[in-house]
């Protein structure tokens, strides 16, 4: 009969103590295993190039704030870019593709206050995430904005509304809790397949709707004072929109002559009048991201951002720092569980000082009698430790879609961190650490005092 196996048997003599010193160690390992799950799908909906776009340009401000607010919809925007300034965008050779996006309304508190994104078709074309394409949930729906108040919704707005295609719901101006409800009505055409990102918690509506709704236009003389002061050094582009401008003077002073009050801010409103909160670029070459940024870099009342450089900022500033004290936390239940492993062997030595005599008289070697008692530690903690390891990823599995539910993280239960690579070698470690004073005393055990007693 080898060590291992009279290890084993000695641990089974002994069933509930050592059940209950290896269920300490399972729930150390279950712990670790479900933070290493849980940072394994934060790390993923931040680091996963979390947009398949090389730059976000918007107007001057933190970096990191334009990313929370045009990619994870978690940050007020800054400011406004000039519509024209799209238009300038999408002519500049550099570029293969400018999306833009509109922020600054969501639905009501009722229906989860969701932020609303004015945008165009383009952004359903194009990847969410690098190598993957927006699919819809249902075959009734399409990922088109055809008519002027149609609505694309995210899965995770769907589920909590129970919203379908053909639903309808009205969306507040200014912030999650306003009151300020605006009287048109929108129309579910697709429902989008879950995406693991924050597309699942928005609701896409056409950037012309958002222009004509109430509230979102600006007086003219505060839209001329901001044209002045983002083109002042580029008279070409300044001339055509107060051009613009004073057009669009002339028709409401002319409306208002004649009593026309429909002359206003409608679907015939010049580009001059309308905004873009942020527009996402994918340019045609790496170094033209680069050339870009660096012009707008210098001067320009615009900055370009690559979104992942300030995330990876957060991940190492915050986040990480977080991660780390969850480890070293759960790091330290294994070690406390390693000692209830040894009070655990070590107080059991003295019932066992005429087993050990036994084995000595029957031939049994100190050396052996030392690996057997070592051989029982480890045994501990190798099998508390798989046990742990298997309830952590089970429970991950089974609470993942509560988890996707509530938070919208796609969770991989079965998901392999590198930590987990180095966590039994340092279970056997500590049992071999663990284990040592009680198997030192067995080897000390006096063979005629043990049979003695």
């Amino acid at each position: 009969m080898n060590l291992l196996s009279i290890a084993w048997k000695s641990v089974k003599q002994r069933k509930v103590a050592s059940l209950l010193t290896a269920l300490s160690v399972a729930l150390g390992v279950m712990l670790m295993v479900v933070v290493l799950v849980i940072a394994g799908a934060v790390d993923g909906a931040f680091n996963q190039r979390s947009i398949a776009y090389d730059l976000i340009i918007g107007a001057k401000g933190s970096d990191l704030q334009l990313v929370l607010s045009s990619v994870y919809r978690v940050q007020p925007p800054i400011a406004n870019l000039p519509y024209m300034y799209l238009e300038q965008l999408r002519n500049d050779r550099r570029i293969e593709t400018a999306i833009p996006l509109a922020f600054g309304d969501f639905t009501k508190p009722e229906h989860g206050g969701f932020p609303i994104v004015g945008t165009t078709n383009e952004y359903f074309l194009n990847e969410y995430t690098p190598g993957k394409m927006f699919e819809v949930a249902d075959q009734e729906g399409t990922r088109q904005l055809n008519e002027l108040y149609d609505a694309v919704i995210g899965s995770q707005v769907a589920r909590k509304n129970g919203w379908k295609v053909g639903d309808k719901f009205t969306i507040v101006h200014g912030s999650a809790d306003s009151e300020d409800v605006h009287d048109e009505m929108f129309t579910v055409v697709s429902v989008l397949r879950q995406t693991g990102t924050p597309n699942d918690r928005s609701v896409f509506l056409n950037l012309e709707a958002v222009y004509i709704l109430d509230g979102h236009q600006k007086p003219i003389d505060e839209v001329e004072t901001r044209l002045k002061d983002f083109y002042g050094n580029d008279r070409e582009r300044l001339d055509i929109a107060l051009g613009q401008m004073e057009e669009l003077k002339k028709s409401r002073a002319k409306g208002q002559e004649i009593g026309d009050e429909s002359m206003g801010y409608g679907l015939d409103t010049p580009d001059a009048m309308k905004e873009v909160t942020a527009v996402f670029v994918k340019t045609r070459e790496v170094f033209d991201a680069i050339s870009l940024q660096s012009q707008l870099k210098n001067g320009s009342k615009a900055m370009a951002v690559n979104p992942i450089r300030p995330i990876r900022r957060l991940m190492q500033d915050v986040v990480g720092h977080i991660q780390k004290a969850l480890m070293v936390l759960t790091g330290m239940i294994i070690a406390v569980s390693g000692i209830s492993i040894f009070v655990s062997i070590y107080n059991s030595m003295s019932d066992r000082r005429r087993e050990i005599g036994i084995m000595r008289a029957l031939g049994a070697r100190r050396t052996s009698v030392f690996s057997i008692i070592l051989a029982e530690s480890t045994v501990l903690c190798i099998g508390g430790g798989m046990m742990g390891w298997l309830i952590g990823h089970g429970l991950s599995v089974a609470f993942a879609p509560y988890v996707s539910a509530l938070t919208g993280l796609l969770l991989d239960g079965w998901a392999l961190n590198p930590w987990e690579f180095v966590l039994f070698p340092v279970l056997l470690v500590l049992g071999a650490l663990v284990g040592f004073l009680p198997a030192m005393t067995a080897y000390r055990t006096n063979v005629a005092d043990a049979l003695s007693s």
